[in-house]
């Protein structure tokens, strides 16, 4: 079963055509470095819980939209390879993001699959 990496990031609504842009870009790169997948979803009904949620998780202002994404790979080995590739490729530099999105409120995490039906 693969491994999993999950993450959720705020998107100015101003600004999500260029992130569509960047991920059109990412995952190709992701892909062409190894990874099985590459997945972008545009939060929908994403509520804003009195405890928990996605948009506290991520302190999403009102004028900004959660983005949740995952990234496939055959094992946690060969996902930790890919990443260090993925992060060194200058197509995805820091500065091609940072003007998109605020990295430092993005949460991301690795996920070992446990069941898939």
């Amino acid at each position: 079963m693969p491994y999993v990496d999950g993450y959720v990031v705020a998107v100015p609504k101003q600004n999500l055509d260029a992130y569509k842009a960047l991920a059109g870009v990412a995952g190709p790169i992701w892909k062409e470095h190894g990874a099985l997948s590459y997945v972008e979803c545009i939060g929908d009904d994403v509520p804003y819980g009195k405890l928990t949620s996605f948009p506290r998780a991520v302190h999403a202002k009102d004028d900004e939209v959660v983005i949740f994404s995952w990234v496939t790979y055959d094992s946690r080995e060969s996902r930790d390879a890919i990443v260090a590739r993925v992060m060194e490729d200058p197509r995805l530099s820091e500065e091609k993001w940072q003007s998109v999105f605020d990295g430092k409120r993005m949460i991301y995490g690795g996920f070992q699959s446990f069941l898939e039906l």
